[in-house]
């Protein structure tokens, strides 16, 4: 086994680096600024607009293959739907989960008729390849239509109060919006919230339904699945992420490097001197 570390082509930092800042962004509520800072703390000198190139590109992809890798859903989704003021216009973010919470599916649009509604519909079957047992909704009559058209066989159910699932799966995108001062384009929303939701639930398991046993079970399977698919060497012995908790050490030793031609210069003007 090679003692170089991998990396991603075109990137020189190790893997290790890149999907551990990915992952600090998208799990924690922190800002680039934040991340650039911890990464700094740990002797990783890279700039906040770095790490906003790295979750841009990997976000989605890490996000996509974490899709792929997560069990079928359940048989019951929950939509609801929330705004979202994007450069002073109103937006809309649909969001489909499951009955354990799971999130399906979202997309940003700039209405909330019966047309987007239809077509959050089309997405969700085409994403999850399979059709639901039961719907549960709000009282938007936009849901009705789609359900007639889209999803006719499937049981829908109208409750402001069954629905309170999918409503409080909002709660993160609301922080985080806080934390950005808002999106700055539906792209942009998109875009993250999509890789966001995937990145953020895969860690956060229904905590309150676990044992403890269970629950560091299920968090050092979901930490195992990260490092496959993001494709962190671990060293033999079983640490945490050599290259990332050496990367101090290393800065050190070419600062040192950098360093000594100056000292040795110093030291010979001041033999001539004293000679």
């Amino acid at each position: 086994m090679s003692s170089e570390p991998s990396t991603y082509p075109g990137y020189r930092l190790p893997t290790a680096i890149i999907s551990y800042a990915v992952w600090l962004y998208h799990v924690f509520g922190l800002s680039l600024r934040e991340v650039e800072l911890i990464l700094a703390e740990r002797g990783i000198g890279v700039t906040h607009e770095s790490i906003r190139q790295w979750c841009r590109k990997f976000g989605a992809d890490f996000a996509r293959k974490l899709h792929q890798r997560r069990p079928k859903p359940g048989d019951t989704w929950h939509l609801d739907e929330v705004f979202l003021k994007i450069g002073g216009q109103l937006h809309y973010l649909w969001r489909a989960v499951d009955q354990h919470g799971l999130v399906l599916d979202i997309l940003v649009q700039g209405r909330r008729n019966a047309t987007a509604a239809k077509r959050f519909f089309k997405r969700l079957l085409v994403g999850l390849k399979y059709k639901p047992k039961r719907l549960v909704t709000d009282g938007l009559r936009s849901y009705g239509v789609a359900h007639r058209e889209v999803l006719s066989e499937v049981k829908h159910q109208t409750s402001r109060y069954l629905n309170n699932r999918a409503e409080n799966s909002h709660r993160p995108t609301r922080r985080r919006e806080r934390q950005m001062q808002r999106f700055k384009s539906p792209e942009q929303a998109q875009r993250f919230l999509s890789s966001q939701a995937m990145i953020y639930g895969h860690f956060r398991p229904r905590r309150h339904l676990m044992t403890a046993d269970q629950y560091r079970r299920a968090r050092t399977q979901a930490f195992q699945v990260w490092r496959e698919e993001t494709r962190v060497q671990m060293p033999a012995s079983g640490g945490r992420q050599p290259w990332l908790y050496s990367a101090r050490a290393s800065a050190q030793q070419l600062d040192n490097a950098r360093r000594r031609p100056a000292r040795r210069s110093a030291v010979a003007s001041a033999t001539r001197r004293g000679g």
